[in-house]
């Protein structure tokens, strides 16, 4: 089983619709993110718009929280006890996970957007430290 432990920052975001069609990228393309795994099962995780402007009429996209988590070698449950969004705490964010080429692709359940369809993305970190 792939080892989370350690400090991961965002190096891609992808969003596609249900039928595969690519949408327009999570934050813009630019997306900032990190993302730390402690030993004991604690982790924590900040993403947010990393554009230094944001067009008018636009708001920064971000998110974050932190809490407990599980993982299975195939799945990651982070029972979430801290989040600047209130309706998180308490809730379940599980998460599909897999590696490629050193990788770690964090795959968040599908969620409805405008226009009736299905967003699926996909959140790929790159390891910064072992802590």
């Amino acid at each position: 089983m792939a080892e989370l432990t350690g400090t991961w920052r965002l190096v891609r975001a992808v969003s596609r619709d249900g039928e595969g069609n690519e949408l327009p990228p999570p934050y813009d393309g630019q997306g900032l993110g990190r993302i730390v795994f402690t030993p004991d099962n604690r982790m924590a995780v900040m993403m947010i718009d990393g554009r230094a402007a944001i067009p008018a009429g636009e708001k920064r996209e971000y998110s974050g929280y932190c809490g407990t988590y599980t993982y299975d070698g195939k799945r990651l449950v982070t029972t979430v006890d801290t989040a600047p969004d209130p309706s998180r705490i308490g809730s379940e964010q599980p998460r599909g996970v897999r590696f490629e080429n050193g990788l770690m692709i964090l795959q968040p359940p599908p969620r409805a957007i405008p226009g009736g369809k299905t967003e699926h993305r996909e959140l790929t970190w790159e390891k910064i430290s072992n802590i």
